[in-house]
């Protein structure tokens, strides 16, 4: 009896924990919802202010593992809410783990789409896939990535 009520109490605790543990990701229309609050910002705020909030995180402008990334279409980091250290680096020819070509493409976007790549999560530390939303606001794109939760 004892080892059926520590497998139930178990099996409840996983069930209560499931949820949660979700919560702990960005889903992919909250990427897309915070790039486009993201591309609002930087139109009435101005480049300045606009990628200090967003290398800041400040403004709804990073949440769990969500964060915007601004380049212009030279490939040059002009914001980065995951990595401060990527400002002002011109990141064109930078590769994912896979081999792909994550910034050629992110840049290639001419008005809005998705870009699926292979990343390193700043939350987890894991190398997990992610899916982009990225959108062009005069001669910068930006976007905010979810990863892919793993079930």
């Amino acid at each position: 009896m004892r080892n059926a009520t520590v497998s139930i109490s178990f099996l409840i605790l996983v069930l209560f924990a499931w949820p949660a543990r979700a919560q702990e990701h960005g889903t992919p229309d909250e990427a897309k919802a915070m790039t486009e609050r993201a591309a609002l910002y930087l139109k009435a705020n101005g480049p300045e202010k606009a990628f200090k909030a967003i290398t800041e995180g400040s403004e709804g402008l990073k949440d769990r593992d969500l964060y915007v990334f601004v380049y212009n279409s030279a490939g040059i980091c002009q914001a980065h809410g995951g990595n401060a250290g990527l400002v002002g680096k011109n990141l064109l020819e930078l590769k994912d783990f896979s081999g792909y070509p994550v910034i050629q493409n992110i840049v290639a976007v001419k008005d809005t789409g998705w870009v699926d790549y292979v990343w390193k999560n700043p939350v987890s530390a894991k190398i997990e896939n992610k899916h982009a939303y990225i959108k062009r606001v005069g001669d910068y794109v930006l976007g905010v990535g979810s990863y892919v939760v793993q079930q």
